[in-house]
Order: structure tokens, then sequence, then C-alpha cells
């Protein structure tokens, strides 16, 4: 089983976003977000399946191995929150999950399919 901690930071959301191109106002303004009734900014839900990918290569053990994966964005991300992300072997691929400090999903139905060697 492979698993990886991390604390989301506001630094983190603003470098996804300039990566991505994905400047929606919810993920890096705060007085915005509370406007449109979020508690605040949130992380961008493909910033946290790419954190969730990274730990299903490590599991595979090659990324050309992956040959699919899918998650639901389950539950909102905030700055401050320490998201778990697990990566555990199953027939065929790898169950994966992503729960904050709370034991919260916030990605589910999780799964990464492979190639055998």
């Amino acid at each position: 089983m492979s698993q990886r901690k991390v604390t989301v930071t506001r630094h983190q959301i603003n470098a996804y976003a300039e990566a991505s191109g994905d400047h929606n106002p919810i993920h890096l303004d705060e007085t915005f977000a509370h406007s449109v009734g979020l508690p605040g900014v949130i992380a961008h839900g493909m910033l946290q399946m790419g954190q969730l990918a990274s730990v299903a290569v490590a599991e595979a053990g090659d990324p050309r191995r992956i040959r699919r994966l899918s998650c639901r964005f389950a539950g909102m991300v905030r700055p401050g929150d320490e998201i778990t992300y697990s990566a555990d072997p199953v027939a065929g691929g790898l169950k994966l999950s992503a729960v904050n400090q709370n034991g919260e999903a916030v990605l589910s139905k999780a799964i990464a399919e492979y190639h055998e060697e």
C-alpha cells in the first residue's frame, strides 16, 4: 500500500491555477468564494486528482502501467486541510482513496486500472 499526506496550502492552489490556466475565483479570491456560499477558497479538484495519481503511480511502480484513473469529487478541500492519499492493490489495479483530517472522503469511487507486467 502506498500512502502520502499533503497539507494543502494557498501557494499550491495558486501555483496550480497558474500551471493549469484555471483562474476561477472560487480558488483564488476569498471574498468571491464567500459571496457564492463557500466557506472560503477551495482547492481545484484536479489538483487533488493529480496528487492521487502520483500515489497510484508510486504503487504501480511505473507510470506506463496505469491505463485508466477515475474518481468522483466528493468534498471541498481548503487551505490547511491535511489530505491522506492511499493506493491499495486489488485485482487488475488499485483501489484509491483521499480523505481529509476528519476522515471525510474528498475523492470517492477512485480506481486505477493498470497493465500487468
